[in-house]
């Protein structure tokens, strides 16, 4: 195994700009998102406490893509340019883990729903 030179350093870091930029990395200059709750998601899943930056970052990079590639199928499926749920649940709806959370996750939304409205109702009562 051969030892690296300068120069082949030098192509390694400019190898990751390069490869950092293309995942929309840091330094394009891309906000981050989602670094707090993924960094509590890893720890709630059994991470470290506070886990490499680099880690979150490359955790939040694919959740940017299946974002990304979910949201381009939907508008695809149903009407063009619009994204409706019933076009998410059409895409997820061979993946019985993620159908079952999104129908967890919509049922919770219609009780949320009926709860602040009953809320509201008693709020206006008195």
């Amino acid at each position: 195994m051969a030892t690296p030179t300068p120069d082949s350093q030098d192509n390694f870091d400019q190898f990751d700009e390069e490869e950092e930029q293309q995942l929309g990395g840091t330094t394009s200059g891309r906000k981050r998102l989602f670094s707090k709750e993924l960094r509590c998601m890893m720890y709630g899943f059994g991470d470290d406490q506070n886990p490499y930056t680099e880690s979150v970052d490359f955790l939040e990079d694919l959740v940017i893509e299946f974002i990304t590639e979910t949201t381009h199928r939907a508008m695809e499926v149903g009407r063009t340019g619009r994204v409706q749920v019933e076009d998410i649940i059409f895409l997820v709806r061979k993946d019985a883990r993620k159908y079952a959370r999104v129908k967890d996750l919509l049922t919770m939304n219609e009780e949320l729903k009926k709860a602040r409205k009953a809320f509201d109702e008693v709020k206006y009562v008195e």
